[in-house]
């Protein structure tokens, strides 16, 4: 790796694939929770687009990676990486061909090692959309039900010209994976249908990190996308029985360990109560074209991505109550 290693805590803007900049290290703020503005946005946060890429170290060869989701613009998506004797394992992808190439590269300024698995926790395009940029001769993992998903897409006919190679992956798990690499232990769980269906998160034991993919985000508002919106509480909540030190979210951004904590937890009141104020209004018989300016989020209503995503939430949620989103 070029320059110093990382300290636990500090991160880096990786080097160009183009070009080679200077490296940049920064001392993440201390655990003072008035010292760090609790938003999603990049904006909000004081950065700038520009800032992205960057390396954060969580432990001993465990990295996460934040680059700006290319299909919000306005906040990020995250990566897990973790360098081990026997390869790289990369927990999801980016959106776009070119950010994951630059994933890629960024993570050969690291490590030699090659990249040996990448895991499939979030089968959406902002997670797998550049997935073909990552090397032939990687495994992809995912749960079953993602693995379906992303057949039908590979497979579905008239995709746009130029469209990226939709990677199918080739193993995967129902409940519980162990990779052995080397002195490295990695678990892939599915701990239960949260934004997607076919979520999988990622546990290393020894290091007490959690990556939670897309059941997890940072101070923005849920969106509710393809999930059962009571099953993704009973996900969240067997996440926090785990041993874990560091909460590490899908979007939003890496922030110490205790405000990732404090945040996996404010997220989990977010989503119990867009699921209590949907409840409310169905049992109130409002019209879900009305439910909207009918509910009361309270702060929440603040986070980042409300307009986008609460319409939508509180549509599934309705969708739920009436039984019809199958089994």
């Amino acid at each position: 790796m070029n320059g110093r290693p990382l300290g636990k805590g500090e991160y880096r803007r990786p080097l160009s694939v183009c070009c080679v900049l200077a490296v940049v290290l920064v001392l993440l703020p201390a655990v003072g929770t008035q010292e760090v503005v609790r938003t999603g946005e990049i904006a909000a946060r004081g950065l700038k687009n520009s800032d992205f890429p960057r390396i954060t170290k969580l432990a001993e060869r465990v990295y996460a990676y934040e680059q700006v989701d290319p299909t919000k613009r306005i906040v990020t998506v995250n990566n897990l990486i973790v360098i081990t004797s026997r390869g790289v394992v990369v927990a999801d992808g980016q959106g776009t061909v070119d950010n994951t190439t630059r994933l890629v590269a960024d993570i050969a300024t690291l490590t030699a090692q090659p990249i040996v698995d990448v895991i499939v926790a979030s089968e959406h395009g902002d997670h797998t959309g550049g997935n073909s940029a990552f090397p032939e001769s990687a495994v992809f993992i995912a749960s079953p039900f993602s693995k379906a998903n992303l057949e039908r897409q590979a497979s579905a006919p008239n995709q746009r010209a130029n469209a990226p190679r939709t990677v199918v992956p080739t193993e995967v798990v129902s409940e519980l994976r162990v990779l052995s690499m080397g002195d490295t232990e990695i678990q892939i769980l599915a701990l239960g249908r949260a934004h997607t269906g076919g979520d999988l998160v990622v546990y290393l034991p020894r290091e007490k990190i959690l990556w939670m993919s897309e059941v997890f985000s940072n101070r923005i508002f849920p969106s509710m996308a393809n999930s059962r919106p009571s099953e993704w509480l009973e996900t969240l909540t067997k996440a926090e029985q785990m041993d874990v030190s560091v909460f590490v979210p899908a979007h939003g951004f890496v922030d110490s360990p205790a405000i990732l904590k404090e945040e996996e937890r404010n997220f989990h009141l977010a989503l119990a109560r867009v699921i209590a104020e949907g409840r409310r209004l169905h049992d109130a018989k409002v019209p879900i074209a009305r439910a909207v300016e009918s509910a009361d989020f309270g702060s929440f209503a603040t986070w980042t991505r409300y307009t986008d995503n609460v319409a939508g939430a509180l549509t599934r949620v309705y969708l739920e109550l009436d039984g019809a989103l199958g089994p």
